[in-house]
């Protein structure tokens, strides 16, 4: 059922007007900037201060020639603006206001473009870094860009664990996955053992269906290594210890589902469900898996 789709990747690339990182100083603090602007003017960003190297997400919003961040706290509660006038996605240069919600305290943001992301059969290029709103206490992660000449988007070639404050690099793993946006890398504890592991987006299929490859913390060496787990639009669950599996196809007509242990950092079949839908009924039936 992993009929892998690349038209939906073209689509969404055809709209975005500029994913973009940039270099530079809020005040006289430095900070890294990566901005992620559609054409219709929605868009995200991810900064962080060079000191701390914490990304702080942020959501955008360009009207007319005015690109406004918007930066929230935990509980969603506006703490920040950013506001750029004169937006040009084509300028090497982008300044403009940072300015706290509560205390309307206003400091100067000046910015240097280091790259974007450039489209089209002719563009190559390998090795850029993208930070990415995952962090943990003392790490942070970036991800390893690169475009091959002749291919019309760009792709996750690799990731990077750093250490925060000294950037000290500590792993790279070598990919070669979808670039989707920013949100390309997800959290959580995928095999239950208390410890916080990490997973890259890698594909998109037919349907709602996603994959990604999930990285497992070895407390013993305190790296990281690849899992072996795999599966469509995986879903952990903490409080049953569960992974569960979610796999459809044409237009919904067929879903498979699976719950799976985990034994020794491996997935184990616990059980699996096929279903097809059956007009006659208008509802779905179990059917044999393959």
């Amino acid at each position: 059922m992993k009929q892998k789709i690349t038209f939906l990747f073209l689509l969404a690339t055809a709209f975005v007007s500029a994913q973009i990182s940039y270099k530079g100083f809020i005040d006289k603090y430095p900070i890294e900037f990566v901005s992620y602007i559609y054409s219709d003017g929605v868009g995200s960003a991810i900064y962080a201060y060079s000191n701390y190297d914490t990304p702080i997400v942020l959501k955008a919003k360009l009207n007319g020639k005015t690109l406004v961040f918007t930066e929230k706290d935990k509980n969603g509660k506006e703490t920040a603006k950013l506001t750029f006038k004169n937006y040009d996605a084509k300028s090497n240069q982008l300044n403009g206001i940072w300015k706290d919600v509560n205390s309307g305290k206003e400091l100067q943001i000046n910015l240097t473009k280091e790259f974007d992301i450039d489209y089209g059969d002719n563009v190559e290029w390998t090795e850029k870094e993208i930070l990415q709103p995952v962090s943990f206490k003392d790490k942070y992660f970036k991800l390893v860009i690169t475009k091959e000449k002749g291919s019309f988007y760009a792709k996750v070639s690799g990731v990077k664990i750093i250490e925060k404050k000294t950037d000290k690099l500590i792993q790279k793993f070598d990919l070669d996955c979808e670039l989707w946006g920013l949100d390309n890398m997800s959290s959580g504890d995928y095999n239950f053992d208390g410890f916080e592991d990490f997973s890259v987006f890698e594909s998109s299929y037919a349907g709602p269906n996603t994959s990604s490859i999930y990285f497992l913390y070895n407390p013993k060496t305190g790296k990281y290594f690849e899992s072996s787990f795999s599966g469509t639009s995986l879903e952990f669950d903490a409080s049953t210890k569960r992974i569960y599996e979610h796999n459809q196809c044409c237009a919904g007509a067929s879903v498979q589902t699976a719950e799976y242990k985990v034994v020794n950092n491996k997935m184990v079949l616990i059980k699996k469900t096929c279903m097809e839908y059956d007009g006659k009924i208008q509802d779905y039936k179990k059917v044999k898996c393959d």
